[in-house]
C-alpha cells in the first residue's frame, strides 16, 4: 500500500516509501499483476487524491468546501477505491482505435448494402418497423450515453471514471450509427419518414415504459447507481432484449441483412461494459469493511430499477408481433433475458 499524505507529511525527495521508490521506474502504485500494464501506467493515480499524493490538499475547491472529487458522490463505500482495474484495459488511445475500427466496419456495410440495392428488398412492413422502432431506440441509446457522460464526472478514481466514460462513448456512437444508418437507407426506400422514430419515442405507449426507466436513471444523483442500473439491470432486461432478441434475430427473415451488422458492435460493446461493471460492483459487494452495507444498497437499487426495466420490457412485446416473418417469440427472448440477469446477479452474489 502506498504511503499516504497524512503518514508522510512532506513532499521532499525520499520522504515516502512506495512501489518502486528504490528504482528508476518511478511507479507510484502497486500493479494488479507482476508488472504494470500500459493501461495502469496511464490511468492509475492520474486523478489526484489528497489521501495519497496531494499533501497540500485540493488546490481548488467548490463553494461548499468540497474538493474536486469526493467519496460521498455515491452511497457505496470502499476500503480502497483505487483497487479497481477495468478488465477491458481500455484507455484513450485504445478506445479511439476501437471506435475507429467499428465506424469503418459500419460505414462499409451500409455503403456496400446500398450499392447492391439491399434496402429496396426489405419487407415493406419491416421497413416501417425500422423507421418507427429502431428510430425510437436511438433515443434510448442516447439517453443512456448522456446519463453515463454525467456520471463519469463524479467517480473517485480515474479507473472508475475511465470505464464509465468509454461506456458513454460506446452508447453515443451507437445512437449516431443508428441515426446515420436510417438516414442513408431512407434515401433508397420510397415514402421513408425520419420523424416516425421520434414520434414513437414521445407518444407511442410501447415505448413509454422504456422512457420512464431511462429517465429515472438519468435523474439519479448517485453516479454509481446510474452505472449499476444501466449495465446490471437495464441492459440485460431491455437493451439486449431489443437489440439481440429482436433486431438481430428477426431482420434476416424479413430480407434485411444490413441491420444486424450495424447493431452487432453494440453487443460486443456491452460485453466489455458488463465485465467492467461486474468487476467494480463485485469489489464493493465483497469489500473487507463495507460488504454488508454495500450489498444492502445494491439490492435496493436492483429492486427499484428492475421493476422499471420489467415494465419497459413488457411494453415492447407488441413489436415481436409486427413483422410478417416471426422466427422467434417474445416469450422465448424474455426468458433468455431473465436467465441472463440471474447469471449476472449470481456472479455478484446479489441473487439471494
Amino acid at each position: 500500500m502506498p504511503a499516504i499524505s497524512s503518514s508522510v507529511g512532506s513532499g521532499a525527495a525520499g520522504a515516502a516509501i512506495f512501489a518502486d521508490s528504490d528504482s528508476r521506474k518511478y511507479r507510484y502504485f502497486d500493479p494488479r499483476g507482476q508488472r504494470a500494464t500500459h493501461y495502469e501506467d496511464v490511468t492509475v493515480d492520474v486523478q489526484p487524491d489528497p489521501e495519497r499524493y496531494l499533501i497540500q490538499n485540493w488546490i481548488i475547491s467548490f463553494a461548499n468546501g468540497k474538493g474536486a472529487y469526493v467519496k460521498d458522490n455515491t452511497a457505496a463505500q470502499s476500503s480502497n477505491w483505487h483497487a479497481f482495474r477495468a478488465p477491458d484495459q481500455e484507455w484513450e488511445r485504445t478506445h479511439y482505435q476501437r471506435q475507429s475500427r467499428i465506424e469503418t466496419m459500419v460505414q462499409s456495410v451500409i455503403a456496400n448494402g446500398r450499392k447492391s440495392g439491399a434496402p429496396k428488398s426489405f419487407d415493406k412492413v419491416w421497413a416501417k418497423i425500422l423507421q418507427t422502432h429502431l428510430g425510437a431506440w436511438k433515443h434510448a441509446e442516447f439517453g443512456l450515453g448522456t446519463s453515463l457522460m454525467q456520471a463519469q464526472r463524479y467517480g473517485y478514481t480515474q479507473m472508475i471514471n475511465n470505464a464509465t466514460l468509454t461506456n458513454s462513448s460506446y452508447k453515443l456512437r451507437l445512437a449516431q450509427d443508428i441515426t446515420l444508418y436510417l438516414a442513408e437507407i431512407g434515401m433508397d426506400i420510397p415514402g421513408w419518414n425520419d420523424e416516425l422514430g421520434k414520434q414513437a419515442w414521445l407518444e407511442d405507449g410501447i415505448w413509454q415504459g422504456t422512457r420512464e426507466a431511462i429517465e429515472t436513471i438519468m435523474g439519479t444523483a448517485d453516479y454509481l447507481e446510474q452505472y449499476f442500473a444501466i449495465n446490471i439491470v437495464f441492459e440485460p432486461l431491455v437493451g439486449e432484449l431489443f437489440r439481440s432478441g429482436f433486431l438481430m434475430q428477426v431482420a434476416a427473415a424479413n430480407h434485411d441483412f444490413i441491420t444486424p451488422a450495424v447493431i452487432s458492435a453494440a453487443e460486443a460493446d456491452y460485453e466489455r461494459n458488463l465485465a467492467n461493471t461486474i468487476d467494480l460492483i463485485y469489489l464493493l459487494a465483497h469489500d473487507e469493511k463495507h460488504a454488508a452495507a454495500n450489498q444492502k444498497l445494491f439490492k435496493g437499487w436492483l429492486k427499484k430499477h428492475r421493476a422499471l426495466a420489467d415494465k419497459a420490457a413488457q411494453g415492447l412485446q407488441p413489436i415481436w408481433s409486427a413483422p410478417h416473418s416471426k422466427p422467434i417469440s417474445f416469450d422465448d427472448v424474455r426468458a433468455q433475458s431473465q436467465e441472463r440477469i440471474a447469471g449476472i446477479l449470481g456472479e455478484l452474489g446479489l441473487n439471494g
